[in-house]
């Protein structure tokens, strides 16, 4: 189980820093009107560009630690209450839209699972 749950972190992870830089960092740094910190707004672009990746690199941190320590009940339902707490947050402030919602539930699930059955 917590291998699955690891490999779909990893897979959401690579997911959001492929599309995400794509789809909407790409288009977002196109437009002419970022705010301009420290004297441009390479700053500002820097910034928006290491807040989301650093969100797929928490992720592969996550799958890592299923991996190494799956004996952890402690780390475990950590790792569920994280991730059913995100799965809220996403499906609450996209209305459902952004299927990150079922990826995480399925990996808290899968870590609750774990945690109570070894």
């Amino acid at each position: 189980m917590l291998i699955i749950a690891s490999i779909l972190l990893v897979l959401c992870g690579l997911t959001h820093s492929i599309l995400g830089e794509r789809y909407i960092l790409a288009r977002l740094f196109k437009r002419d009107n970022l705010p301009h910190l420290f004297g441009s707004d390479e700053f500002t672009k820097g910034t928006l560009r290491f807040a989301w990746h650093i969100t797929s690199l928490a992720w592969f941190g996550f799958a890592a630690l299923l991996v190494l320590l799956p004996d952890s009940v402690g780390l475990l339902l950590t790792v569920s209450v994280v991730f059913a707490v995100s799965g809220v947050f996403s499906a609450y402030y996209t209305k459902g839209k952004h299927l990150s919602w079922l990826v995480f539930f399925v990996v808290s699930a899968l870590t609750l699972a774990s945690a109570f059955n070894g």
